[in-house]
């Protein structure tokens, strides 16, 4: 009983990171109205949220390790609840980027910890494999029906309640997490890695907003070019100072792990694709269809139900095949749901099939790639594995949504260019680009710019289909080249 409870504990924390992904993008044309937030704001509302989580990650992890995952739990769990109630409180697009920063530092810790907690609860067998499934279905649960919870809420009450809903859930993680999750810790674990935190977090920060801020800037602009330099120098200070650190925060030598790393390559290749686009998706339904916040949350369930329905089956798969065969798979099948609603877009038809399909995809992948990655490590790291799985997730997150939505824009800048009566500006052109990416409302009078948002979202699409290909490819070669040494050299194996 003790262990089920503390799982449902975990579930309901999932359940949470599940809901803050799949239900805030359902707000963000809402809030271009109410909050007459620019695109760049919207962009910023998501990502501070992940930027956040990626700072956090991989010192909650090693904090985890050496102070207790428990403890540290408990503490994500309030300060959650607390920057949720503060996000729902805000009267602006700027405190509500602050208020999704700090809500991003708590949520980053606490998926670090619950999957590090899962690991050491059940550590062996079946029992692990339901838990991971059941942590796998609560969290689809809330990436599934969190767009239409979100549309309804909006509709309902205000877009406040998408982020006050979590003060509740946080009442009832609490109690069912104080008596019965186990504390876990490492031994060995040594001092915080500051060094690692602040030079990754830099780069990653200087990244996202060389993306995102770099055409208004101008690229050739002073602060541009220093941007950059300082980005550049902070990656090759983060290589340099985990190679040296006794303990670092993010162990090179765990991609030595072929499971690991093909597993990773996964990780990855989720957020490279399907999640980055989950931002875009209601901008598309909403500007460039004419659907309401509702209409928009159910025909979303197309594209996230199936992740909350497929990873029963995963798991099924994987003992049979294993997930050197069921990731890559995956992956590549993501990537065919892309080109199928590309070209639905492209001939003004259903998105249907191809976002049932990538979706169902991503069911298949995302429980076997936490599993693999946090199974192919020492019990003893597992913090530190969960914490690169996650950075991993959430860095490649945050940079794609920049670029699709750096693609999105330049994308129906070009297809405006080409159907505009009237020429306009660069300048002018960008702006008006910015504001259909943002969801700004069009009249029937604007079918050009209807057109250009089709235009620039089937843009999108073709990108993340080539990009999530390349990774189901690179994750293959990863699994299968360990094999073939392990074939090749059997003394190894000794």
């Amino acid at each position: 009983m003790k262990n089920l409870l503390a799982l449902t504990a975990v579930c309901l924390a999932a359940l949470m990171s599940g809901l803050e992904i799949s239900s805030v993008p359902v707000i963000l044309p809402v809030l271009e109205k109410q909050m007459h937030a620019s695109f760049n704001d919207l962009q910023w509302i998501m990502n501070a949220y992940t930027l956040a989580c990626t700072t956090v990650l991989m010192a909650t992890g090693t904090l985890a390790d050496r102070f207790g995952r428990k403890r540290i739990f408990i503490i994500s769990i309030m300060a959650f609840g607390l920057t949720s109630l503060m996000c729902g409180l805000a009267n602006s697009a700027t405190w509500l980027i602050v208020g999704r920063f700090l809500q991003g530092l708590s949520g980053g810790a606490m998926l670090t910890c619950l999957i590090a907690i899962l690991s050491y609860q059940f550590p062996h067998g079946k029992e692990r494999s339901r838990a991971f499934a059941a942590w796998g279905i609560l969290f689809g649960f809330g990436l599934g029906f969190g767009p239409i919870i979100g549309g309804m809420l909006v509709a309902l009450l205000s877009w406040h309640w998408v982020f006050l809903v979590h003060v509740f859930i946080v009442l009832l993680t609490l109690i069912l997490a104080l008596g019965n999750v186990v504390e876990s810790r490492d031994l060995q674990a040594r001092k915080l890695d500051i060094g690692g935190v602040v030079t990754l977090s830099l780069s990653v920060l200087g990244t996202t907003f060389l993306i995102t801020q770099g055409s208004s800037l101008g690229w050739q602009s002073p602060a541009a070019r220093g941007i950059a330099l300082i980005t550049v120098m902070c990656a090759v200070l983060f290589v340099w100072v985990e190679k040296r650190h006794t303990h670092p925060m993010f162990d090179f030598a765990v991609f030595r792990i072929r499971r690991f790393s093909g597993a990773l390559m996964g990780s990855i290749g989720m957020n490279f694709s399907f999640w980055p686009l989950m931002i875009y998706l209601p901008v598309y339904y909403q500007g460039g269809l004419g659907y309401g916040s509702v209409d928009t949350g159910l025909v979303l369930l197309a594209y996230t139900l199936p992740t909350l329905l497929m990873p029963p089956l995963a798991e099924k798969l994987v003992a049979r095949y294993g997930a050197e065969k069921l990731i890559p798979l995956g992956l590549f099948a993501i990537g065919v749901g892309f080109m199928m609603m590309k070209y639905a877009a492209a001939n003004s038809a259903s998105l249907l099939p191809g976002a049932l399909l990538a979706g169902a995809a991503l069911g298949l992948t995302n429980t076997p790639v936490t599993n693999t990655t946090t199974g192919s490590v020492p019990g003893d790291r597992a913090g530190m594995a969960s914490g690169i799985d996650i950075s991993a997730r959430l860095i490649t997150l945050a940079i794609n949504i920049a670029l699709m939505g750096s693609l999105l824009v330049a994308g129906i800048a070009a297809s405006l260019r080409g159907h505009l009566a009237t020429p306009l500006h660069n300048a002018d052109l960008y702006r008006l680009a910015e504001r259909i990416a943002g969801g700004a409302e069009l009249d029937a009078a604007h079918s050009a710019a209807r057109q250009a948002l089709i235009d620039g979202f089937g843009g999108v699409l073709l990108y993340g289909a080539l990009g999530v290909w390349l990774l189901s490819l690179a994750s293959h070669l990863l699994f299968n080249w360990r094999v073939r040494c392990q074939r090749e050299s059997p003394q190894s194996m000794l």
